[in-house]
């Protein structure tokens, strides 16, 4: 009996020790049993930081940090690299945005480089060609007459022009050698450029550039662009007097006038981009900043203000009810983006009522806790692309400090896919994002600039400093705000926080919304009893959520960190410092 005493009181021992035991493993082992959530590992340096959506890019900016250049020569020689590596996302066919962080005075600069369209296009002019809408007649789409002027080269020389330290003969290097010797096709670029090939095929000048052997090149086959090279050499030698006058424009000029355009020498000649003041909100104590109208910025600044009337970090991380916030705050928002905004050299834009907390509390006052909203909500653009998001978004800093969020576009997968011969480069589709509607703030009309959706990213707090963005079309917005969200409610870092699941709405009304399977099954059926019709996406789908980049610098610790969206073939690539 005693033995057995004995024998029982060492098993007591023994079990309370291995639960102790276990207990402390669970605890030190808690984080790695359940697995972090990001797909990859930040990266981090006290040297600079290029993140594009290919590596090749990120590498070509840089290798510019190496030799000497500061985040905004690494953040051009990286998007020049883009618009030959990626060509349907980008290039110098289309239009560009940037913010730029300058460390030394602690100042944000914003640019808009977007083009506007030909003085000759009026609506007159559309009327007798059959483009303006009538009752009881299909609406005909505008084709030729989306190509408004290419803002990107444009944009470069202004970012050059104001803080830039190298010519374009250095930044462009790496872009003309790709173009001129080819490089091997990425895995999801490959997928992209397949999507185009039948639409594109019989695109005037698209085969012959971009589908050499009669077909879209596959993943891992060398792709040549030697046509572009020449255009990038141009530029190289001449800055944008290279693109917007002399040869390049004559061939641009002389394409578009036989398609039907109404371009003229005067309209590429006397464009120019135009710095402006970034807008900002606050959320739980950061600021974030984006570019005023005509971009659409001012939505993902409404969008937070309105998810800030809610306890968003009580409710948990893609919770039902976080979710749901998100969702109708993305249809309030987007409906005030829809009716007020356009090019605001044409149009009053009532921005500082649309970024009012009144404004958002008044929103959020509308949403229901226990149902989606519906009802139909103001009319839609007249010919925008629903899953338009064939962009790209980059993000620099040097070991300054100073940052560069940069977006450029050709809108649609290769824009309109044409290509003007001797020039090697689609030329975008952004003015299919005008209205046909007489009198609103985003009518097309002559010297104009359409609504956009590309939009770059700042957000700040004490020390910190941060410059992101999110491509894809109207997801951006709406995955800004998340972004945001998952930094500031969340407490997630920017590779985590660029990796968590997505939700996306293409539409501006309704209660269809695509979201990413992530999202657990019982969130999903709970969203659906509240009335969201859910489309289901994969894990990671880059072509409905888009994807983005961010670079981000601790000035307390005088430490940079760089991320990439794993829904790209990209990475961010720190600069390569040679010890002593």
């Amino acid at each position: 009996m005693n033995k057995l005493l004995v024998f029982n009181k060492q098993m007591l021992i023994l079990m309370i020790a291995l639960a102790t035991v276990s207990a402390a493993f669970a605890q030190d082992e808690a984080p790695a049993t359940g697995g972090r959530e990001q797909a990859r590992s930040l990266v981090m340096t006290k040297f600079g930081i290029v993140s594009t959506s290919q590596t090749l890019a990120s590498q070509a900016g840089a290798r510019v940090l190496e030799e000497g250049g500061n985040a905004i020569d690494a953040a051009i020689a990286a998007n020049a690299t883009l618009g030959v590596v990626e060509p349907a996302m980008n290039g110098m066919g289309g239009d560009l945005f940037a913010i730029v962080y300058e460390a030394k005075t602690g100042k944000l600069y914003g640019l808009n480089s977007s083009g506007w369209t030909p003085a000759g296009l009026t609506m007159d002019l559309l009327e007798k060609q059959g483009y303006l809408p009538k009752p009881g007649v299909k609406e005909k789409p505008l084709g030729v007459h989306r190509i408004t002027v290419p803002g990107a080269v444009a944009g470069w020389q202004a970012l050059r022009e104001k803080f830039g330290t190298m010519n374009f003969d250095k930044l462009f290097g790496a872009a003309i050698y790709y173009a001129e010797n080819g490089y091997p096709v990425t895995e999801l670029i490959s997928e992209e450029w397949r999507g185009s090939e039948r639409s594109k095929a019989g695109v005037p000048g698209f085969k012959e550039t971009f589908m050499p052997g009669g077909h879209t090149p596959k993943a891992g086959e060398i792709f040549k662009n030697p046509v572009l090279a020449a255009s990038l050499k141009l530029v190289a030698q001449k800055g944008r007097d290279g693109f917007y006058k002399g040869p390049l424009a004559d061939k641009l000029v002389s394409f578009l006038h036989e398609q039907g355009n109404t371009m003229t020498l005067a309209d590429l000649a006397e464009f120019q981009p135009e710095w402006v003041d970034p807008i900002s909100t606050t959320y739980h104590g950061w600021k974030i900043w984006e570019l005023p109208p005509n971009s659409q910025g001012i939505a993902a600044l409404e969008m937070l203000n309105i998810m800030e009337r809610y306890p968003m970090a009580e409710y948990g991380h893609n919770s039902t009810k976080a979710l749901h916030v998100m969702i109708e705050a993305k249809k309030l928002a987007y409906a005030d983006l829809l009716k007020y905004v356009g090019d605001p050299r044409q149009a009053k834009i009532p921005v500082p009522a649309m970024l009012s907390k009144d404004t958002a509390t008044a929103r959020a006052d509308s949403i229901r806790a226990d149902k989606a909203n519906c009802d139909p909500l103001p009319a839609e653009l007249s010919e925008r692309t629903r899953t338009g998001n064939d962009t790209i978004y980059m993000s620099a800093i040097d070991r300054d400090g100073n940052i560069v969020s940069l977006i450029q576009s050709n809108y649609s997968a290769f824009g309109t896919g044409m290509v003007a011969p001797g020039t090697g480069f689609a030329l975008h589709n952004r003015g299919g994002l005008f209205t046909l509607k007489a009198g609103e703030p985003n009518t097309i009309g002559p010297r104009k600039r359409p609504l956009h959706t590309i939009i770059p990213a700042f957000m700040e707090k004490d020390s910190t400093k941060i410059g992101f963005g999110i491509m894809g079309g109207w997801n951006q917005a709406q995955a800004h705000a998340q972004f945001v969200s998952n930094l500031v409610d969340f407490g997630m870092n920017i590779q985590g926080a660029l990796d968590a699941p997505r939700f996306t709405k293409e539409t501006f009304g309704g209660c269809d919304v695509n979201i990413e399977s992530r999202i657990p099954e019982k969130v999903r059926a709970e969203l659906t009893a509240l009335g969201h019709k859910l489309v289901m996406r994969g894990d990671y789908s880059s072509t409905r959520m888009g994807s983005g980049q961010a670079v981000l610098r601790d000035f307390s610790k005088g430490v940079n960190f760089g991320a990439s969206d794993p829904r790209k073939d990209g990475a961010a690539v720190m600069e390569l410092v040679t010890p002593p």
